[in-house]
């Protein structure tokens, strides 16, 4: 009984497309718990204290693998750095800031240009050639997220003006993408291992950022809905979400990972609807069928990249 289980387990968590469908909802939901979070708990604390939470539970648990990896760790000590600060501390820190001073409008169009962006990064670190195919999916797809960022009107795109918070999300979109990219590099190491380390680093670089803010704008503990709002994120968009993203780039690679992040604004909508009782539009039924057809479209290209086997 026990072995059909763990066989079932082992299935699932080698089927890409699930894992990374989890992924953007847990991602999605990261949205809304933003959006919750106003008043609740402040945007570097909510980035700080999701890691530590992090790091509380898996460090117990997979620290002796980081310190039997060192010695690979440690080769590539720079690199992983680099990928915690920007995948981890950056983007979180970025997208908490920016929310505060663009509209939903422009960070749903720049979440869109992710994917873009993944496959850019790809062809530059390691000379990964998007087919035809994979150009036209990350085009549906990133139509899709137009028309749910536009409410139904692609052509309002032409009068969107940039301010702080759009050129902060565009930031914060690069830094993800050289996180996604650089995955394919990683130490050789479990992945969960390889994520404990990661949040590691992100807590300790989050630290001054809590630090800047509280001399910014003063101390305040986070309320009562703010402590669930932190352990929601530690637990779902911040730990299961980026174990399922990093066993992902192994089965499949980096740029057809990249083409499933435009389902994040997607599920935002839905959940928007179900959730804040937002109303539901037919734009969001065009979305939904351009962003899933474009990546079942994006998923039917060979294996031509190169990218490491499942560990």
């Amino acid at each position: 009984m026990r072995d059909g289980v763990q066989r079932v387990l082992f299935g699932l968590y080698s089927w890409p497309s699930l894992l990374l469908t989890l992924t953007c909802v847990f991602w999605a939901g990261n949205t809304i718990a933003g959006r919750l979070a106003v008043g609740q708990v402040t945007p570097m604390q909510l980035t700080l204290l999701r890691w530590v939470l992090v790091i509380g539970v898996l460090w117990p648990i997979y620290g002796g693998q980081v310190r039997q990896h060192w010695p690979n760790i440690r080769a590539r000590l720079f690199s992983v750095v680099l990928m915690a600060v920007f995948g981890f501390t950056g983007f979180n820190a970025l997208y908490y800031v920016a929310a505060h001073y663009t509209t939903a409008i422009n960070i749903g169009i720049l979440q869109g240009c992710l994917p873009m962006f993944v496959l850019a990064g790809a062809f530059v670190a390691h000379g990964t050639r998007a087919t035809l195919v994979q150009v036209a999916g990350a085009l549906i797809t990133t139509l899709g997220v137009v028309v749910i960022a536009t409410r139904g009107a692609p052509l309002s795109v032409l009068h969107v003006e940039l301010n702080v918070g759009d050129v902060l999300m565009l930031i914060a979109c690069v830094l993800y993408a050289f996180f996604t990219v650089a995955l394919r590099d990683r130490p050789e190491m479990p992945g969960a291992a390889f994520f404990t380390l990661l949040a590691m680093i992100a807590a300790l670089t989050s630290i001054p950022l809590a630090l800047y803010e509280v001399m910014a704008q003063g101390a305040t503990a986070p309320t009562y809905k703010g402590v669930l709002i932190i352990a929601y994120v530690a637990i779902f968009p911040s730990c299961l979400a980026q174990i399922f993203l990093l066993r992902s780039v192994d089965l499949i690679g980096p740029g057809r990972t990249g083409i499933f992040m435009n389902l994040v604004p997607l599920f935002s909508a839905i959940m928007a609807v179900t959730l804040l009782s937002e109303p539901f539009a037919p734009f969001h039924a065009m979305a939904l069928v351009l962003v899933v057809g474009g990546i079942l479209l994006a998923q039917r290209t060979p294996r031509q990249d190169g990218r490491p086997r499942g560990r």
